[in-house]
């Protein structure tokens, strides 16, 4: 058999669907042995589209997504997605081609050491040196991949070896079961949840996987702690509930702060370390129960008082079936902040100025959504916004990324969401800038019938650098471009292009967009001027009003 069917065939029994990437010269005996495969083969029109498609089709399935390059520029164009699955812990493996490795006849041409570029942002990476050493490296690329905390891999397969023949068989997947929480932690984490006065409930990124979704609502009914979401928490429970208490969006000095500062116990069930703890530890303050797959990252302001350490589902299951509610817990105070973060909300969402301000978009965006549609997010000053306000009510249906927090990630990962979940709206909001990373992948969108909604948000700048160079207190410079005219544009790739006037126009648009299949491009001018004010200023001094 050919190394390259053998190849493919492993992927086969790993349960691929798609291959998101652009073949190059050295991967051609690779696509040849594709071509007859029931794997899809999904050409973008930029590697890093691919493997942004790829990162985003593993969070939302659990499974591994695959993309593919060529050697040399082709797989430096996955470095950005393969950092952007590595640090939001998706489960990806990226495909990379290679000159000969035997004999060559075009000496250094294009070819760099991508196994070792790969390194520092992958968990596994490696090149196949022989047709009979792929059954292994394929099933430790997916083991890995797969394995909490889930993130990239990376299998280099030269050209030389793709086509040379083996005697290989495939490899059968292990059974094996995550490791759960030893009793004298569950013990001691309902022991302290019990003894304090007003406990709170943080949910982090690990928590946005497995069963944990449904052990935690179970663990919120039968006790009523309330819980508050880091941004990629977000939708684990509902945020629309009454004991939601608000999104760490911004590091300190908004309402939600609040309530966390005056917790004297913070269960802090799937923070990742590529979030920064929402709250600052003090010696002899309050006490944090860390409940995670892993062990805590202590640093000088996260140092956990109890770590409880196996599959988050199964330990929140085991507290919950024991714990029981303490008619001493006082809540009175979490809520009349919460309160006050609705009435605050309220003021500006209702706003009808144009361009239109961050908060009213973002309740339109809201109102539009069923509870089951997905919104995806670039990078940019917008996303602070839809963490604070825009209340999601299932798992995965805010994907926002507070990891890497790349540019030009928005639209590709709309698309793989669509492709997960083609009979559920999808949205993707973008600004001007990141949308124009990977704008051309709108062509793919097309090509491919996707029903998809792209909003960009424009304000003809970097507006997120701009909010911290006006925090900084320095003078405009260096952050503000041109921009094509994105209805044109868009209807040059076959999409539909559309304007945005008057801020009454943005809700009935959406709604009309969402239900007309195709691809629809949206141009909304927004301001941020009154990011400075609103984020840094006017949030702190309400909220400690209280």
């Amino acid at each position: 058999m050919k190394a390259s069917d053998l190849f493919v065939k492993a992927l086969e029994a790993e349960g691929v669907e798609y291959i998101f990437g652009i073949p190059g010269e050295e991967n051609l005996d690779l696509l040849e042995s594709l071509r007859d495969s029931d794997i899809k083969l999904i050409l973008t029109r930029h590697e890093q589209g691919a493997g942004f498609m790829a990162a985003t089709y593993g969070r939302l399935t659990g499974k591994v997504g695959v993309c593919l390059s060529t050697l040399g520029p082709g797989a430096t164009n996955l470095v950005t997605p393969g950092a952007y699955a590595q640090l939001g812990a998706m489960p990806m493996l990226m495909i990379t081609g290679q000159k000969p490795v035997k004999t060559s006849k075009q000496g250094r041409f294009q070819v760099i050491d991508v196994v070792d570029m790969m390194r520092s942002i992958t968990k596994y990476t490696t090149q196949v040196v022989s047709g009979d050493r792929i059954p292994s490296v394929v099933r430790e690329a997916f083991r890995l991949a797969h394995e909490e905390r889930p993130g990239a891999t990376h299998i280099e397969l030269p050209e030389d070896i793709a086509a040379e023949a083996t005697q290989a068989q495939l490899l059968k997947p292990s059974i094996s079961r995550r490791p759960i929480a030893e009793y004298k932690a569950i013990n001691k984490a309902i022991e302290m949840i019990e003894a304090a006065r007003s406990p709170l409930l943080l949910i982090g990124a690990g928590a946005n996987r497995k069963l944990t979704s449904k052990m935690l609502k179970e663990f919120v009914e039968k006790t009523g702690i309330p819980y508050v979401t880091t941004q990629m928490g977000k939708g684990v429970l509902d945020e629309s509930h009454e004991l939601f208490m608000g999104n760490t969006a911004l590091s300190s000095g908004d309402f939600v702060h609040r309530v966390i500062d005056s917790s004297d116990l913070i269960i802090n069930v799937g923070h990742d370390v590529v979030e920064k703890p929402p709250f600052f530890m003090k010696h002899g303050g309050r006490e944090v129960i860390h409940i995670n797959f892993e062990p805590a990252a202590v640093d000088p302001v996260y140092f956990p008082q109890l770590e409880v350490v196996g599959d988050i589902a199964n330990s929140i299951w085991q507290i919950k079936e024991q714990i029981q509610q303490q008619s001493d817990w006082e809540f009175g105070f979490f809520k009349k902040v919460h309160q006050a973060y609705l009435d605050h909300k309220a003021e500006s969402e209702n706003d009808d100025r144009f361009p239109v301000l961050p908060e009213r978009f973002v309740k339109d965006i809201r109102e539009a959504m069923p509870r089951d549609g997905i919104v995806t997010l670039d990078n940019g000053v917008y996303k602070i916004w839809f963490a604070r306000n825009y209340p999601a009510a299932l798992t995965n249906t805010l994907l926002l990324d507070n990891a890497l927090a790349t540019m030009g990630a928005g639209l590709p990962s709309a698309m793989a969401a669509k492709m997960v979940h083609p009979d559920k709206p999808v949205l993707t909001v973008c600004g001007d800038g990141g949308f124009m990373m990977n704008s051309q992948e709108l062509e793919t969108a097309v090509r491919l019938n996707l029903h998809i909604v792209v909003i960009i948000l424009r304000d003809d700048a970097y507006g997120m650098i701009k909010w911290k160079q006006a925090n900084m207190q320095f003078a405009n410079y260096g952050l503000d471009y041109g921009n094509p005219d994105f209805v044109k544009y868009a209807e040059s790739y076959g999409a539909k292009g559309w304007r945005v006037e008057a801020a009454e126009e943005i809700l009935p648009l959406v709604k009309s967009c969402l239900s007309e299949p195709g691809v629809h491009v949206i141009d909304v001018p927004v301001d941020y001027s009154l990011n400075d004010q609103t984020l840094n200023e006017t949030l702190r001094e309400r909220s400690q009003q209280l």
